[in-house]
């Protein structure tokens, strides 16, 4: 129809688009067809379709490619006469770049346009004072013809035959790791998990030694309760067996579960789920050292994009010990995995050093050894081409980014040597960058480097993000800084909820990447927050990662992760003015304060004057602003991980105490607003940070610390009868708490409630409203899993390893539509092993004995305030 009709097909396509159903191709295919019409319509109906547009703005792009005149006329159109204002920034942006391409023709349009609409080009055409581009006899030879430009020659590889790798698995866990899979529950398994492990064990020996599709025939999420929560004796001898785990949706936790569990002996099932599902389940085998778990993560190293970063991330978790394995592919016969293996000796040599990798060859002989330092000294700007060039992007020029500048103001890189960079970024992959950006590094100045990447960033997310050019979100992690964390993590943030979950799984590792105290702590931020529970998962393993690389825990970690930006140690800094200073801080509520020379407290700091250093005043200003929202940040994560800790008991050393809450500009503040615990050789002692920061007890007497002593914040609870003594002395100091801590309501069990598993006085009372219920989640409650009616049927809220508090609503919560059931009682409240329905057929349940008083006090502060009206 469009071949016979041109342009007049436009109104009939782009009736039948916004009125038809579709499925996704056709949906894709009538888009492309109207960006190829010579019809002002049909480019009008592309920008008016935002949802569409999101999906396919690479048709958008080809469009304004294919009519560029009428691209630029109608974007001006466009960016001042639409009345939706997502339409509206969309034709802005798109034409600040079309403008920058088509800079004659937007100059030649010009007279055509109407003022208002000419009033927005012609800014876009003035090119500003750009500065002069070098030569290229000036430059080094990898901008001026680099390896990809020029022929290259093969050499035959080194074969060595005869070799023989390991083949005993080993389980190699991260500090606090196993324990932390070991604690994991997923809801979705509960129906299943009636206890009668025997008929499921029979099942499953049924099955052994048929054809694959009978062994994966029914009966898996029954199968996997068995293996993670069932009877172990009885689950072990068939686990080598077993095969259905990558078959079944949302089993990442109990899959994990089972690896905590039963270690080396579950390697081939949790290979299997890994390899039939590697996108969400290839992290699974981080702990596992094992010879086809390495086959597996050298064939996705070269192979597989979705599981590449998890695959350096083994390889830089095992390193010598993985090179082991897998030598004797990389020196072995010419085939499939050969590439891979080659390529992870590199990656474990960069991370852990070619001598260490060399050393390790030697143990299969002089032969291997030198076979693979030449493979390690081959000239990396060669060996990193692959054999086929990635296709130039069309959705991005030089003229579109701004310069980039040599160090030393010695200029510009020319417009080809730009395209060679964008070549050398095109070529990287995540935690893989092209070498040759080493030496753009030292060519180019930092600033410029950064501001240019992220205007390529800006420009594949304007082109819709095409898959095949994801580098341009990976090499933020190569020249990143804190203000491009503080840019792309809301952006991260935000993507699963636009369809882009597995984008903002990459945007963490470009986050742990850049690895700053600030993108640790955003890193940190999301692994908290984040509302996506599939991200939040990822986030927390990256934390998990970095921390071990340093030694810690993801708690330890965590602590050391709260920047102190720069300020003194009594938490001030001075902004330069060049003709004046200023010196700001924050007070005991982390609130800013701006100080003149004269001593007089401001609200803000002023706006640079004339008589101000042009470049001094403008960047201290933008500091200030920084700051304070980096701090107002900080604030909120550290006061929620202080009350955290107070509830779930956490403890440092009287060293770190000092040095990590004493010692920090910022946090002391805090931490003098709260009541702490010192228990050394049996004895406990409540104090206080005074305001010159040394410690007081509740007399006001000068206490101090033993060495050997651990501290804790002091839940009302653990006070005593001191409790009233220290909420007057806070009182007569007015000192503000950050949390409720003094004031915090206390409960305790009943004998009876203590012997069973129900907690009755909250059953069945007062109607609520079924907001209530879901701002339980602010409380630390998670809604449980929805089932197939679209209800989430329960709430629950983990209280230790395998042990929950479950409450079940009478009717549920119906997902996104809470005014299906907006009130509803508490049906039942209970103590279980797992989140899930009430079921007690052939149940055995713990008992709230097992819960220590201060985490029963919580529990019982939270029903309270959900059911008390």
């Amino acid at each position: 129809m469009a071949e016979g009709l041109g342009g007049d097909a436009a109104p009939v396509m782009l009736h039948d688009l916004t009125t038809s159903y579709h499925h996704k191709d056709g949906m894709k295919r009538i888009p492309d067809a109207l960006a190829e019409l010579p019809s002002d319509e049909g480019f009008r109906g592309l920008l008016a379709q935002q949802d569409g547009i999101k999906s396919t703005r690479a048709t958008l792009m080809a469009g304004l490619r294919r009519f560029p005149r009428r691209a630029l006329r109608l974007l001006a159109e466009a960016a001042v006469a639409s009345t939706d204002p997502a339409a509206q920034q969309l034709a802005r942006q798109l034409l600040t770049g079309h403008v920058a391409v088509h800079r004659a023709t937007a100059l030649e349009l010009l007279p055509a346009l109407t003022p208002e609409q000419a009033a927005v080009v012609e800014p876009l055409t003035d090119l500003g004072e750009r500065v002069p581009e070098v030569g290229p006899d000036s430059l080094p030879e990898l901008f001026t013809s680099p390896p990809w430009t020029r022929p290259r020659s093969t050499a035959k590889p080194r074969v060595l035959t005869g070799l023989s790798a390991p083949r005993e698995p080993q389980m190699r866990w991260l500090p606090g790791e196993r324990e932390a899979w070991a604690a994991t529950s997923e809801s979705w398994y509960t129906s299943w998990s009636d206890d009668d492990w025997q008929r499921v064990a029979a099942t499953i020996r049924a099955r052994i030694g048929q054809p694959e599709d009978v062994r994966l025939r029914g009966g898996q999420h029954a199968e996997l309760a068995l293996f993670a929560y069932g009877d172990e004796e009885l689950a072990r001898p068939l686990l080598s067996q077993w095969r259905a785990g990558e078959r079944i949706w949302h089993s990442g936790d109990s899959l994990r579960r089972v690896a905590a569990r039963f270690g080396t002996d579950a390697v081939e099932p949790i290979r299997a789920a890994a390899v039939g599902n590697p996108a969400t389940h290839a992290s699974l085998l981080l702990p596992y050292l094992d010879a086809r778990v390495a086959e597996t993560m050298a064939d996705w190293l070269v192979r597989l994009k979705s599981a590449g970063s998890t695959a350096r991330s083994w390889f830089t978790r095992h390193g010598v010990d993985a090179a082991r394995l897998l030598a004797p592919a990389a020196l072995g016969r010419t085939g499939p995995a050969r590439p891979g293996a080659e390529q992870a000796l590199r990656v474990i040599a960069e991370a852990h050093g070619a001598a260490a990798v060399r050393a390790m060859a030697y143990e299969y002989g002089p032969q291997a050894e030198e076979a693979v330092g030449a493979l390690l000294s081959a000239d990396p700007l060669v060996t990193a081409c692959p054999a086929k060039l990635p296709p130039p992007c069309d959705w991005t020029e030089p003229v579109m980014l701004p310069q980039l500048l040599l160090r030393g103001g010695e200029g510009a890189l020319p417009a080809e040597a730009v395209r060679h960079v964008l070549t050398m970024l095109a070529l990287s992959a995540p935690g893989a960058f092209y070498p040759g950006l080493d030496e753009v590094a030292l060519l180019c100045e930092p600033r410029s480097l950064t501001e240019f990447c992220w205007a390529v960033f800006e420009q594949w997310r304007l082109a819709g993000m095409p898959a095949q050019d994801g580098w341009a979100l990976h090499v933020l992690g190569r020249f990143g800084d804190d203000d491009t964390v503080r840019r792309l993590t809301p952006v991260l943030r935000a993507w699963p909820g636009e369809g882009a979950h597995h984008r903002a799984v990459d945007g963490l590792e470009v986050l742990a990447a850049i690895g700053t105290d600030v993108a640790l702590l955003h890193l940190h931020g999301i692994a908290q927050r984040v509302k996506f529970k599939a991200l939040k998962t990822r986030a927390q393993e990256k934390i998990s990662e970095v921390a071990a690389g340093l030694g810690l825990s993801g708690e330890q970690l965590s602590d050391r992760l709260v920047p102190d930006f720069g300020l003194d140690a009594d938490g001030t800094t001075v902004v330069d003015y060049g003709t004046r200073t200023f010196t700001v801080g924050f007070d005991e509520q982390l609130k800013p304060f701006v100080q003149d020379s004269d001593g007089v407290r401001r609200k803000d700091l002023p706006s640079p004057g004339a008589r101000d250093d042009a470049e001094l005043a403008p960047a201290g200003r933008k500091r200030f602003a920084a700051l304070k929202k980096d701090v107002r940040t900080v604030a909120g994560d550290q006061i929620r991980r202080l009350e955290d800790a107070m509830v779930t008991r956490r403890s440092w050393t009287a060293e770190e105490f000092g040095q990590l809450f004493v010692g920090h500009p910022l946090l002391w503040h805090l931490v003098r607003r709260l009541v702490w615990l010192a228990e050394a050789d049996g004895t406990s002692t409540a104090f206080r940070v005074a305001e010159d920061r040394t410690l007081a007890d509740v007399q006001d007497e000068a206490f101090a610390l033993p060495a050997t002593a651990s501290v804790r914040l002091a839940h009302p609870f653990l006070l005593g009868d001191g409790l009233a003594d220290w909420s007057a002395l806070f009182a007569d100091y007015e000192i503000l708490q950050p949390f409720r801590q003094l004031g915090r309501p206390v409960y305790a069990l009943t004998d009876e409630e203590r012997a069973g598993h129900r907690l009755t006085r909250f059953e069945n009372g007062p109607v609520l409203p079924t907001t209530r219920l879901v701002g339980m989640e602010r409380r630390g409650w998670r809604r449980g899993e929805p089932q197939d009616n679209g209800i989430e049927q329960w709430l629950s809220r983990r209280v230790g390893p395998d042990l929950y508090v479950v409450i079940a609503p009478e009717d549920g919560i119906a997902v996104g539509m809470f005014d299906s059931y907006p009130e509803q009682r508490v049906e039942t409240v209970w103590l279980d092993r797992r989140p899930g329905d009430y079921w007690t057929h052939n149940r055995t349940f713990p008992t709230f004995a097992e819960l220590d008083p201060v985490t029963a006090s919580e529990v019982i502060a939270d029903l309270t305030e959900l059911t008390t009206l």
